[in-house]
C-alpha cells in the first residue's frame, strides 16, 4: 500500500488522501484555550475605563461638598451628616410601616406608573401626529403653529385646567405628564418624516402601498431614529413634570414627599431624594436609548 498523499485544505483541516480510499478531512488539533482570566480581563478593563472617572468625580465632588458645608454658617448639611440622618432611606428603599411610612423605592414605582401612561399615550399620539404634520403640507400649516405655541406654556400651568377637568389628582398628573412629553415626541417624528428619501417613496408607489402599510413600512422605519430621539426628550421632560405635578396634587409620589420633607425641614431626606430622582431619569433615558438601538440598529441618537 502507498504512503498517504497530503493536500492543502481550509484552516484547521488536513485532507488524507489513500490510494483507492476516498479523501478524509482530519481536523487539527486545537490550539491551547484561553483560560477564565485570560478571557474575562479585557472585559474587566472596558468596565475599569467606564466606571472609574465617574467614581473619581464623585468621591472629589463628596469631599468638596463636606469641606463646604462642614462651617458653622452652612445652612446644608454635609454628606456625612446625610448619612447619619437618612441611613434608613438609602439602606432600605422598600420599607413599608403605613400609608404614607414608606421607602422611597415604593415612591419611585407609584410616580413610575403615572409616568409610564403619560408617556405611552404621548409616545402613540405624538408619532401620529408627527407623521400627519410630517407628511402632509396643509397640515403642517393649520397644526405647526398651534404646537409652537401650546410647547411653550410650562407643564405646570396645566395643572389647574386639569384638575378643573378630571377633579382627580392621578388623572390630572397624567395628563400634565402627556402635555409635556407629545412635543418633542410631534416635532421629531415630523422632521424625520420630511427627511424620508425621494427614492423609498417612489418604491412605495412602484409597490402600490396604501397609508397604512406606507406609515409602518416605510415611514416608521426611515423616521425611528428622530423618533427615539423625541421620545428620549420627552421621557425626561416626563420625570420633571410628575415630580413637580406631585408637590402640588399629593399622595405617595416621590415629589410629594420632598414637599413633605420641605414642610418639615428634613434636608437631609430632600437631597437623598434628589439622587433617587436623578439615578431613575437617567436609567430611563438609557432604556429608551437602548430601545432605540435596537429597533434603529445603531442608527438612533446615542
Amino acid at each position: 500500500m502507498g504512503l498517504p498523499v497530503l493536500k492543502g485544505a481550509a484552516a484547521g483541516a488536513t485532507v488524507v488522501t489513500l490510494p483507492g480510499k476516498p479523501s478524509a478531512v482530519l481536523p487539527l488539533p486545537a490550539g491551547p484555550a484561553k483560560s477564565f482570566a485570560a478571557r474575562l480581563a479585557p472585559l474587566a478593563k472596558g468596565a475599569l475605563a467606564n466606571l472609574l472617572p465617574p467614581l473619581i468625580t464623585v468621591a472629589l465632588i463628596l469631599l468638596f461638598w463636606q469641606l463646604a458645608a462642614s462651617g458653622p454658617q452652612s445652612s446644608l448639611p454635609t454628606p456625612s451628616k446625610i448619612w447619619e440622618e437618612a441611613k434608613d432611606l438609602i439602606v432600605e428603599p422598600f420599607y413599608w410601616a403605613g400609608s404614607q411610612d414608606i421607602g422611597l423605592g415604593w415612591r419611585i414605582l407609584v410616580s413610575l406608573q403615572r409616568v409610564a401612561i403619560g408617556f405611552s399615550l404621548a409616545a402613540v399620539v405624538g408619532v401620529l401626529l408627527g407623521a400627519l404634520v410630517g407628511q402632509s403640507v396643509w397640515a403642517t400649516r393649520g397644526l405647526d403653529p398651534v404646537f409652537q405655541v401650546l410647547r411653550t406654556v410650562p407643564p405646570l400651568a396645566w395643572l389647574p385646567l386639569s384638575l378643573a377637568a378630571f377633579r382627580d389628582s392621578q388623572p390630572s398628573a397624567i395628563f400634565v405628564i402627556f402635555i409635556t412629553a407629545i412635543w418633542p415626541v410631534i416635532i421629531n417624528t415630523a422632521v424625520g418624516i420630511r427627511n424620508i428619501p425621494q427614492d423609498y417613496r417612489n418604491v412605495a408607489q412602484v409597490l402600490r402601498l396604501n397609508q397604512i402599510e406606507f406609515f409602518f413600512k416605510i415611514m416608521v422605519p426611515s423616521a425611528a431614529p428622530y423618533i427615539f430621539t423625541g421620545l428620549r426628550i420627552g421621557v425626561g421632560l416626563s420625570w420633571l413634570a410628575i415630580v413637580a405635578a406631585e408637590m402640588l396634587t399629593g399622595g405617595v409620589g416621590i415629589g410629594f414627599f420632598i414637599w413633605d420633607a420641605w414642610n418639615s425641614s428634613r434636608l437631609s431626606d430632600i437631597i437623598v431624594a434628589l439622587v433617587y430622582i436623578g439615578v431613575v431619569g437617567f436609567l430611563l433615558d438609557r432604556l429608551v436609548a437602548l430601545v432605540g438601538h435596537v429597533v434603529t440598529r445603531g442608527t438612533a441618537t446615542n
